[in-house]
């Protein structure tokens, strides 16, 4: 069962009024708790994002082992309109000047239905359980306060992170801070070698070809509206979308659009990240989205779209193929992946709390 836009009880919205601030987000102090590790605060900058990287690589090991976010991400991030760095980000460095900490809030813009806050980043395993993930939390509420008391809107807030479940210290430091786990999202390989994906016919009255730029905009409306009853899904904008795109590690070429007509009907995409196939051990393709509009769900599509990618993987010297699903998916996306031999290896959980 989908979870309820508005949840009932103690963490009620009231709907009628603008969303506002609660409490001001402050700057954090220097934090020396007895436990041994004593660090400073200071806002985030651009030029952070190679010590960031490192820093979430650190993290990688005990939370995904698998994978971890590239500095053109973490650029990315920071660059975009919405984002401003020394406001909605801190970083913490500890008496030899290493990065053990950040946290980032991400307001994503031209909400619909509720305005949704995003809190990322973390601390560095060698200084959890000594107060510094509570007081970059804290300081990360505040800010998403602040944030969505800025918006003039009569709609629910929704603040959000995401803990995986091999590290639940993350988890419980957000239970206690007044967060629900609310959906989770479960990692799943597909050994190339093995996967049952030939004779998988693309529709009838369809065309396929790979990812080009030219058809970015009408991709754009596909994915908004393949996307639009899925948990927790808002409107790509052009700039964020754009921004994907350009990125070093998306690869339209191992990507793919179905056409009905001049119309994208479905999609999948592929993103390679050769970092983390050290961290794999093997050669994989990141299947970012999967997406088919609603008239053409139930006709085989998604199958035969996601088994000529997988296809282009193989071809292109790939031990794997790897996504990720809602396992609460109502357009029954897990049994389509298992059937082309997808099986699951981690999970993730959702959280959530509501303003």
């Amino acid at each position: 069962m989908s979870e309820p836009l508005i949840d009932s009880g103690a963490n009620a919205v009231d709907t009628s009024r603008p969303l506002r601030a609660r409490i001001p987000a402050t700057e954090l102090p220097a934090l020396g708790d007895g436990n041994g590790v004593t660090v400073t605060w200071r806002e985030a900058r651009l030029d952070d994002a190679e010590a960031i990287a490192e820093l979430f690589a650190a993290m990688a090991e005990r939370d995904h082992p698998e994978w971890s976010e590239t500095v053109d991400e973490i650029r990315g991030e920071f660059e975009h309109s919405y984002v401003d760095p020394a406001r909605d980000g801190v970083v913490a460095v500890d008496a030899d000047g290493r990065m053990v900490a950040h946290g980032l809030c991400i307001r994503t813009p031209d909400p619909v239905d509720y305005a949704r806050v995003i809190l990322m980043g973390g601390v560095h395993p060698a200084v959890r359980g000594r107060g510094v993930g509570r007081q970059l939390l804290a300081w990360q509420q505040a800010r998403a306060e602040q944030l969505l008391g800025e918006l003039e809107l009569t709609m629910p807030g929704w603040v959000m992170s995401y803990a995986a479940e091999v590290a639940p210290e993350h988890g419980r430091l957000l239970e206690h801070a007044g967060f629900s786990a609310v959906r989770y999202f479960t990692t799943l390989h597909a050994e190339l070698a093995d996967a049952p994906i030939d004779d998988r016919p693309v529709p009838d009255g369809i065309r396929v070809e790979a990812w080009s730029s030219e058809y970015s905009e009408v991709a754009r409306a596909a994915k908004n509206a393949a996307f639009a009853d899925h948990w927790g899904s808002q409107p790509s904008s052009r700039e964020t979308w754009d921004a994907w795109q350009q990125l070093d590690t998306f690869r339209p070429e191992l990507s793919r659009l179905a056409f009905d007509g001049g119309r994208v009907v479905g999609f999948v995409t592929t993103d390679v990240n050769e970092e983390d196939w050290q961290r794999l051990g093997r050669s994989s393709g990141y299947i970012g989205l999967v997406g088919t509009v609603r008239d053409w769900r139930g006709k085989g599509l998604a199958s035969a779209l996601l088994a000529e990618v997988m296809t282009a993987h193989r071809r292109a010297g790939f031990e794997l193929s790897v996504l990720d699903v809602d396992t609460a998916n109502p357009t029954g996306a897990l049994g389509v992946y298992e059937r082309l031999g997808f099986t699951a290896v981690s999970r993730d959980v959702a959280y959530r709390r509501l303003y």
